[in-house]
C-alpha cells in the first residue's frame, strides 16, 4: 500500500468498533455461498466512512484505484465515497467510466445503493441510457443491481420510464437481492405517480416475485395491498 493508502486505512481503523467487526459480516452475508462470500470487516459504521471519505476528499483515481483494489470493505466504500463527495457539482466522464470499470468491486448493495444514483445515475441524467440496459444483461449481479438503483437520480426528477422497463427486463431475476431493489425502485416510482405503479402492479401481479411485489407496494394503503398480493 503507498503511504496515502495507509493512511486512509490508519484513519478508518482508528474507528473500529469491536461489536461492528463481529456484526458485519454477518450482516453482509459473507459465509460460504453467500452474496458477499469473503468479505472482511474493519468494524467500520457508514457515518464515520464519510468523516474520513471528507477528510481525504483530493485523494486522486491512482489511490482510488488502490482502495477499491482492497480487501478491506470499509476501504472500498470509503474510495466510492470520495467520489461521490467529489461528483457533488458535476459527475465528470473519467469518474463515471472509472465507477463502471471497477463494478467487480462495488461488491455488496450498500456499496451500490450509497453510490450508484449519485454517479451512475446523476451522469446519465441527460444522457442515452443504453449502458443501464447493458448492466441488466451482465452476469454480475453488482452490474444488475447498479442498473436499476441508478434509476432513482431519474425518479427524483420525475422521469420514471427507464425504472419500468427495467423492472419489466429484469422481472424473472433468480437472486432475492435484485428483487428487493426493483420492489424499493418500483415504491420511489410510485411515490412521484401512484397510478401508473397501481396499474403496473396489477397487470404484473401475477409474474412478480413476492418479496419484489411486497417492497413496491409497501406505501399503499392496507386494503389495496390485500387486492394487489392476492
Amino acid at each position: 500500500m503507498t503511504n496515502m493508502t495507509n493512511r486512509i486505512y490508519d484513519a478508518l481503523a482508528a474507528r473500529s468498533d469491536e461489536e461492528k467487526k463481529i456484526i458485519l459480516p454477518r450482516f453482509f452475508k459473507t459465509g460460504k455461498g453467500q452474496y458477499g462470500e469473503g468479505d472482511k470487516f474493519l468494524g467500520v459504521t457508514v457515518p464515520n466512512i464519510r468523516t474520513v471519505a471528507n477528510e481525504f476528499k483530493d485523494t486522486d483515481f491512482e489511490i482510488i484505484e488502490e482502495l477499491m483494489h482492497s480487501p478491506w470493505h470499509e476501504m472500498r466504500m470509503c474510495a466510492l465515497l470520495i467520489l461521490v463527495n467529489n461528483s457533488k457539482k458535476e459527475v465528470t466522464k473519467e469518474t463515471f467510466d472509472f465507477y463502471l470499470s471497477q463494478t467487480k468491486y462495488i461488491n455488496n448493495w450498500d456499496l451500490v445503493d450509497l453510490t450508484a444514483p449519485q454517479i451512475i445515475g446523476k451522469y446519465l441524467i441527460n444522457k442515452d441510457r443504453d449502458i443501464l440496459y447493458k448492466l441488466a444483461e451482465s452476469d454480475l449481479l453488482w452490474d444488475n443491481r447498479i442498473a436499476i438503483v441508478s434509476t432513482l437520480a431519474f425518479i427524483r426528477n420525475n422521469d420514471l420510464d427507464d425504472t419500468y422497463k427495467l423492472s419489466i427486463k429484469m422481472m424473472y431475476h433468480k437472486h432475492d437481492l435484485m428483487h428487493k431493489a426493483i420492489g424499493w425502485m418500483l415504491r420511489e416510482a410510485g411515490k412521484r405517480d401512484t397510478g401508473r405503479l397501481y396499474n403496473f402492479v396489477k397487470e404484473h401481479k401475477n409474474i412478480m416475485p413476492r418479496t419484489m411485489l411486497r417492497y413496491s407496494i409497501e406505501k399503499f394503503d392496507k386494503e389495496t395491498r390485500k387486492e394487489l398480493m392476492s
